[in-house]
């Protein structure tokens, strides 16, 4: 039989088939010998009693132990917190390198006024050339058929800051799940009794997970010289500028600081992107999200 694993407690598999039947199973003894350690999200082979085979993974992760993410959902709210342009272009490299596509999603739309409710649109028409961009008050999220048809048969993760919302956002979304805001917390790992498991929830035909490790921004692995690499719109002007391997900052010829200078390039996203590069530089890497 083929299936997905959805959670794993105690060396115990939860595995889902593909009519949605659930098996408890732990994987055979030869994984032992071969340093194969399944993990949430991964596509199996089993049997009742057992899994047989781990198929190949599209990413994996350490922390959060889980695998085969296909996207990242980053919720940012607009008020309480007060929406942060650095905040998210710091999550928005934590996703993008480990090889996740983001869905930004701005939360608590409703608390905000018309002027900031205009300007953050305005900024963020600029991030929507690059990532899919969604927005959520009282009334719902906005197109939320394209938010679903998106996630649709996906394996998604959530992300962001304490506080913006996250648990809201699935109450209000997926009203099913009758459950309070608390009580969705508690589910997904959250309040007092926090457990480590990851479990994956099948809602409506998507694979939703809220795993700390997306919310810790360490970039204590990424090389200062390999900064750019999680601009898009830096990659997009890859050998273009004067140098090939031009850094964007004080180089010559360099197009990234020619389009920066007129307006088609964010200066706050260029400015993000030199001060990460000098807290890289200077070995101070951890940003720890309150």
């Amino acid at each position: 039989m083929k299936g997905k694993i959805i959670k794993l407690v105690a060396g115990v598999y939860t595995v889902i088939d593909e009519k949605e039947k659930l098996y408890q199973v732990r994987p055979v003894g030869k994984f032992r010998y071969h340093s194969i350690s399944p993990k949430v999200g991964d596509n199996v082979e089993f049997t009742p009693e057992s899994i047989t085979k781990v198929y190949e993974r599209k990413n994996s992760f350490v922390r959060p132990s889980i695998a085969n993410v296909d996207y990242c959902l980053l919720i940012m709210s607009l008020k309480t917190p007060d929406f942060s342009v650095e905040l998210l272009d710091r999550f928005l490299i934590n996703i993008i390198r480990g090889d996740t596509e983001p869905v930004i999603v701005i939360t608590k739309c409703d608390l905000g006024s018309d002027k900031e409710i205009k300007d953050l649109k305005e900024t963020m028409k600029y991030y929507e050339k690059y990532y899919k961009v969604f927005y959520s008050g009282l009334a719902g999220i906005t197109n939320r058929d394209e938010f679903e048809n998106l996630l649709r048969g996906k394996t998604s993760v959530l992300s962001g800051q304490t506080g913006a919302g996250k648990s809201h956002l699935l109450n209000m979304i997926y009203p099913e799940l009758s459950l309070e805001t608390q009580e969705i917390s508690m589910a997904l790992g959250r309040g007092k009794h926090t457990t480590r498991e990851t479990t994956l929830y099948d809602i409506h035909g998507m694979y939703l997970a809220d795993t700390p490790g997306f919310s810790s921004l360490d970039f204590s692995d990424i090389k200062p010289t390999n900064l750019k690499e999680y601009f898009p719109e830096f990659v997009e002007l890859l050998n273009k500028c004067k140098y090939n391997e031009c850094l964007h900052i004080s180089e010559p010829g360099c197009i990234v600081k020619e389009k920066v200078e007129k307006g088609e390039i964010l200066k706050s996203r260029y400015d993000d992107y030199l001060k990460i590069y000098t807290e890289l530089k200077s070995n101070k890497q951890f940003w720890r999200v309150k």
